[in-house]
């Protein structure tokens, strides 16, 4: 098994109806008992997994994880909300993991937890969010204190690739007659690995092949009295932890140990910034967020293209941007549901010439994503949808959209448990176990954690200096929407992009200019996006050449990485690594180190979002929120190892430089 997990969209589940309970026609098994599944369910994983009295002990700062071997209907996954509300302290909170391979659709995920009037509030959470079926890791909002990652794919792959630790199990499913590829040791052997000490398990099956493959993987399994007309089912908990690490392989990505304390300052108050600072606060945290022009710089647009331009051929950086996009548009609509601050209009991708059109048909085949995420349009369709004729055909993203960066980094200032400091950072300096920060209007704030969300600026600090940022100059222009030429009805985009008009402006750009640090709005740069802008849109363009004198634009600088990834993650103690595994120089695939990655204690990076930060940013958010507290992460794990700050350090290592 490889560490690359398949991009491709899934088979939906095919159901027969009997009584509005769902049975799978592929694997002749229902989804639930037709006698009373729910309490089939309550009593089958709720009480013999103990959550009643483990959830009212819990009072740890990190979430009590539950994994799920079946999502099905959501049954199992809606009666942990239940018992979680139920029981819980107010403090507490509940983070959870299913997997699914072949999930509903969203009429018959409705239809289904229909029949459980009483976990309408948790179903209806899931169901506004229901993901595209795609194969990875779809994170959902169920509440401020719940939190649900459906991992869509093989059990076995997807648990193996978890990065994170579980406390409780839910081993459900289809019978091991009817499902022998799940019921397998390699399941119970990846189970294990990913459990946390004392970790339990729950199922109705007493399958012989299945207690002898969890007793092998280490746990300590009984019999008990099954539900309804089974007689026996397995419990039991692991007692004998897995002596393979998940990296052992590759120690410098070993997560570090967060320190203690609620308090968490973050520097920059852009897209990136205010990003973290939601997803901390919405877990209890309190935040301080610093920045002497919040919402400017490469946050300060009026309209951002949200969608993602995947390689010809699946790689990390075209499936983190796929896991980002879809989460973002999740993200927009929780946090702006009056969609006053985006618009999932959809965005066309034209393909310019035949170089650009073999790229994208040779991406729709070797992706084999849905038509719901993206499809192929004529020039004739993509002209429909955009309402004005366009130069060419493409991809269409339906869902997609632009959204406003500098609208959200205002909205970001009403969310509770965020205090924002206009100032600059002066100094940055960790003692007695905390982060002592000075601003240039002479106070020193506390904080216990620190994340630097500041672009470029990041390198301005030395626990950042080595990170190879590279500023990118880029103009955007604006001209008055004109009533009489309706503007473009969806984001069109070519060499540059186009978003229908907003607030009676139609903006278009942008210019690209690497390695420019000046900020001036330029003339040329004007000349460069209408030109673009012609390219695209040859009969809209000409509308707006008569106020071409009188242009608007507004300059920024935007921050990208070498192989164009963002950096997310703890911040690497660079000298360290660079002396701990020297090693890599002289012969790669033989050096072994049992070191983990040294890192600035309680210090996080999340930079570099480059022009795709609407697509990057939330989930980056979501991906430090993970690791400072303590729950499973939002990738699996050779994409969370993908984005890590010293990647290029062993990358520069294993080449010599």
């Amino acid at each position: 098994m490889t560490d690359t997990l398949p991009t491709a969209g899934l088979t939906p589940a095919r159901l027969s109806w009997r009584d509005d309970a769902p049975e799978a026609d592929d694997y002749g098994d229902v989804y639930f008992s037709r006698e009373d599944g729910l309490e089939e369910t309550r009593h089958v994983f709720i009480h013999h997994n103990h959550l009643p009295e483990r959830l009212a002990d819990w009072d740890e700062s990190r979430p009590f994880v539950i994994g799920e071997t079946g999502f099905g209907s959501g049954l199992n996954m809606l009666c942990a909300c239940a018992c979680f509300e139920q029981y819980a302290q107010p403090t507490a909170r509940l983070h959870l993991v299913s997997v699914e391979k072949h999930p509903f659709t969203p009429d018959d995920l409705k239809r289904a937890q229909s029949a459980w009037p009483m976990l309408a509030p948790w179903a209806e959470a899931i169901q506004r969010q229901w993901p595209t079926p795609v194969a990875g890791i779809h994170r959902l909002v169920l509440s401020e204190r719940i939190t649900l990652d459906l991992h869509l794919g093989e059990a076995v792959e997807m648990i193996t690739a978890l990065d994170g630790a579980v406390d409780a199990w839910f081993l459900d499913g289809f019978a091991p007659s009817r499902n022998p590829d799940m019921w397998q040791p390699a399941l119970f052997e990846a189970m294990a690995r990913v459990s946390r000490p004392r970790a339990t398990f729950a199922t109705f099956t007493c399958a012989g092949f299945v207690k002898r493959g969890l007793k092998a993987a280490g746990f300590a399994i009984k019999k008990v009295a099954g539900y309804g007309r089974k007689r026996e089912m397995l419990v039991g908990e692991l007692v004998e932890s897995t002596p393979t690490a998940p990296r052992a392989a590759t120690p410098w990505f070993i997560p570090p140990t967060p320190p203690q304390g609620d308090t968490i300052a973050v520097i920059g108050a852009g897209l990136a910034g205010i990003s973290c600072a939601e997803a901390l606060a919405r877990r209890g945290r309190r935040v301080l967020l610093i920045d002497p022009a919040p919402g400017q710089g490469g946050s300060g647009n009026d309209q951002g293209a949200l969608y993602i331009k995947p390689a010809a051929s699946p790689n990390d950086q075209s499936h983190f941007y796929l896991a980002g996009l879809q989460y973002s548009l999740r993200w927009l609509a929780r946090l702006d549901p009056s969609m006053a601050h985006w618009a999932p209009c959809g965005v066309l991708s034209l393909a310019l010439d035949e170089k650009g059109l073999t790229r994208q048909r040779t991406m729709l085949a070797r992706f084999g994503l849905p038509d719901t995420l993206l499809r192929e349009v004529s020039c004739e369709e993509a002209g429909r949808l955009a309402g004005t004729p366009v130069a060419s055909g493409g991809i269409y993203f339906p869902t997609a959209g632009w959204a406003s960066p500098r609208g959200l980094c205002h909205l970001a200032r009403q969310w509770p448990g965020i205090t924002l400091t206009t100032a600059a950072l002066s100094s940055l300096d960790y003692q007695d176990d905390n982060w002592h920060l000075m601003l240039d209007t002479g106070a020193t704030l506390r904080a216990d954690q620190v994340i630097l969300a500041c672009a470029e600026a990041t390198r301005h600090w030395p626990e950042a200096a080595h990170l190879p940022l590279q500023p990118i100059k880029g103009q955007v222009s604006q001209a008055p929407a004109l009533e009489a030429t309706p503007g473009p009805e969806c984001v069109v985009c070519g060499r540059g992009y186009a978003p229908p008009p907003h607030l009676g402006l139609q903006s278009f750009g942008a210019s690209f200019h690497p390695g420019h640090t000046d900020t001036e709005v330029s003339r040329e740069d004007h000349e460069y996006n209408l030109t673009v802008l012609a390219e695209a849109l040859p009969d809209y363009t000409p509308h707006l050449l008569a106020d071409a004198p009188n242009l608007k634009g507004r300059s920024a600088l935007r921050c990208a990485t070498p192989d164009k990834s963002p950096f997310i993650g703890p911040a690497p103690r660079a000298e360290r690594w660079r002396t701990d595994y020297q090693g890599l120089g002289k012969d790669a695939r033989r050096f072994h180190s049992d070191v983990p990655g040294a890192c600035w204690p309680g210090l996080w990076i999340s930079t570099g979002h480059g022009s795709r930060g609407l697509c990057s940013a939330p989930l980056a958010a979501e991906i430090l929120a993970s690791r400072i507290c303590d729950e499973p992460a939002p990738l699996p794990r050779h994409l969370m190892d993908h984005l890590h700050p010293g990647r290029r350090i062993i990358r520069d290592l294993i080449r010599g430089h």
